[in-house]
């Protein structure tokens, strides 16, 4: 394209590339970026001026009658002159004069009844080109050609859209919809990436538009969930406190609902969806997941759907799912370095190793733990398996079974093709029948099983370690709340962390619960917090929203697993006022021979609910206790007999 020495100088620029000026390609417009001419392979930019603006104008509401109102508006503002009419029809001829000498004949500015219109083809103006990819986009059915023709329409944005272009009028009125045209598309094309599992590839690009649109909390929740899910749980903790401390600062507004779900998420270390593999398309690939729907299964290791394409890109939810890292994990530093020996250490037979301890008392935790410690130690993957369903209810051995069978492997060290061990984490068992078909049986092989009972029986008939959870140390319980509200939140009431601690009973689940609620409410003291809790113990440690975190739906979980009579034991040690008791107090208080008294303690034991002391005592935890004192029912057994409340500890 030659311009020559004696182009139009108050409205052409300079010519970005020069080529043979025979060479024709067809002229082409761009106004996704600074408004210019090309034929293919040069291009120049138009300087700032009328005419300038008139080609915007007209190109922004092209094979449309653009009225003469709206472009004198355009290109005077408010300033008008008083020959405007004039005005604007010399600008059309200087517009029609620099079409004909860079040979543009694709393109005719039409005098019509009220204005003027440039009828013009899809392939001469790249916004029309933008939006026909963004139909295409829409049509297609798979999510890989949506994604290709996203990116080729976001491809003909040039630079800073119509910087050259100088009217205060068409970046109110015109400029704002077309930006968002974009920003909608690089929304999609973001979503579609974090389906297919692209987290790392697509930080930069999200870190690079939430600081460019801060005020878009949906890039902000893309690069948090991004962040999230390749294992960056701090940074993305970090955004997240950085959009509300904007949002609040700036607009005076606090995050919306889904950016508090995907803090939550994070906190508890949850699943957020499930990916699509990046073969997905390949023969034999596996189908996406929904872990929402995978019956209870805890978070998978690796990045899940966002929400939006959830529903389109899930199927059936297999049994077991790979495990994710728990953030925050806080305390146990003797126990996991034991048990992490215990996995990885060579043997002659499979590892077994039981979890067990109250409910609450952070077994999951643990164990997800440990299976990313040992990663290195089970190269054919570390797999976690939800033996209950949501409700609580278990899932039946045979139901465990064929699932896992279809999935191709039995046990931990029944991989497909013989190869490489694995790790199978076998969450809230119900009782042995359940574990026994899944346990391994070839050197190497380990499982790890969380249960709210001991499973003595299963360990002494099957070889491995069981292991009993308490509550954390004070020292963790403080380093766990001040890991989520951070340091500087956590070191200005130091005495007031200890004390929420407390009302806490150092019990994992209730920490991060609070710690979640303090959280979300940057104004509300630490203090307010414990007097807040102190009023209700049990029935305020949950989170609106979301009945896996909450303390009393999980210790009403573990009662109703109990037999009748052994829940009303429960509820009536619970009500006694003594901190420790021994079977032959048990049995007074309980009203039953000292024998069926001491079982009925073991057997709370057992199920988490009692601790057993050195000299034959047992003793309930705070919080269960004050659980048992507001949980109805009980009938007789409740009442506590007067010759046990008057006999000594």
């Amino acid at each position: 394209m030659s311009a020559g020495p004696d182009r139009y100088a108050g409205a052409v620029g300079e010519v970005r590339s020069r080529t043979d000026p025979r060479r024709h390609f067809g002229m082409q417009f761009q106004v996704l970026g600074p408004l210019s001419i090309t034929d293919g392979c040069d291009s120049v930019v138009l300087q700032p001026s009328k005419p300038t603006v008139l080609l915007a104008a007209l190109l922004l509401r092209h094979n449309s009658v653009v009225s003469t109102e709206f472009l004198q508006s355009a290109i005077w503002g408010d300033e008008r002159p008083a020959s405007a009419k004039a005005a604007l029809q010399n600008c059309v001829l200087r517009l029609r004069r620099i079409f004909v000498k860079y040979g543009i004949a694709n393109a005719l500015i039409e005098s019509v009844p009220g204005g003027y219109r440039i009828s013009i083809e899809t392939a001469a103006l790249d916004l029309m080109r933008f939006r026909q990819l963004l139909e295409a986009a829409d049509a297609a059915r798979d999510p890989d050609k949506e994604l290709r023709a996203l990116k080729e329409a976001l491809a003909l944005w040039q630079g800073p859209f119509l910087a050259n272009v100088p009217s205060d009028v068409l970046r109110r009125d015109e400029i704002p919809h077309l930006v968002e045209e974009r920003l909608r598309a690089v929304e999609r094309a973001r979503d579609i990436e974090l389906s297919m599992g692209r987290c790392q590839q697509v930080i930069t690009e999200l870190w690079t538009v939430a600081r460019a649109y801060p005020a878009r909390e949906r890039f902000r929740e893309q690069l948090i969930e991004a962040l999230y899910r390749s294992g960056r749980q701090a940074e993305a903790l970090a955004e997240y406190r950085a959009v509300k401390g904007y949002l609040r600062e700036e607009l005076g507004v606090s995050p919306g609902s889904s950016l508090q779900r995907l803090e939550l998420t994070i906190l508890r270390g949850d699943d957020i969806g499930s990916p699509l593999p990046e073969d997905r398309g390949a023969a034999g690939s596996p189908p996406p997941v929904d872990a929402e729907t995978a019956a209870g299964l805890p978070p998978a290791e690796d990045p899940p759907a966002p929400t939006e394409a959830r529903a389109a890109l899930t199927a059936p939810p297999p049994t077991a799912s790979p495990i994710a890292p728990v953030p925050h994990f806080t305390g146990r530093a003797a126990e996991t370095a034991s048990l992490v020996t215990r996995l990885t250490t060579s043997g002659s037979g499979p590892v077994t190793v039981v979890l067990s301890g109250a409910p609450g008392i952070g077994k999951t935790a643990l164990a997800q733990h440990l299976a990313l410690l040992t990663r290195d130690a089970f190269p054919g993957g570390r797999f976690m398996v939800a033996m209950s369903h949501p409700d609580g209810t278990p899932r039946s051995p045979g139901e465990i079974a064929s699932a896992l069978a279809r999935q191709g492997h039995h046990r931990a060290d029944d991989a497909p093709d013989h190869g490489p061990r694995r790790l199978l984490v076998l969450d809230d068992v119900t009782d042995a029948d359940q574990v026994r078909p899944l346990l391994p049986t070839g050197p190497g092989s380990a499982v790890i099983i969380t249960s709210g009972l001991g499973l003595a029986g299963l360990v002494a008939a099957h070889g491995g370690w069981a292991h009993r959870l308490d509550t954390l140390t004070e020292e963790e319980s403080c380093r766990l709340l001040a890991a989520v509200l951070g340091t500087e939140r956590a070191e200005a009431e130091p005495d007031a962390l200890r004390l929420l601690a407390a009302g806490c009973g150092h019990f994992p689940l209730a920490l991060t619960i609070m710690a979640a609620r303090l959280l979300t409410r940057p104004r509300l003291r630490v203090a307010d917090c414990v007097a807040w809790l102190r009023d209700d113990p049990v029935t305020r440690l949950s989170l609106a929203g979301d009945p896996r975190l909450s303390v009393p739906r999980v210790f009403a979980t573990a009662l109703d697993r109990l037999d009748p009579l052994l829940a009303d034991a429960f509820r009536a040690i619970g009500r006694w006022d003594r901190r420790r008791l021994t079977a032959r107090l048990g049995a007074q208080l309980l009203a039953v021979a000292p024998q069926e008294a001491e079982e009925t303690l073991e057997r709370l034991v057992d199920a988490g609910l009692l601790e057993e002391e050195p000299a034959g005592e047992y003793h309930m935890h705070e919080l269960l206790r004050a659980f048992a004192r507001a949980r109805p029912g009980g009938g007789d057994r409740t009442a506590v007999p007067a010759t046990a409340a008057a006999a000594s500890p």
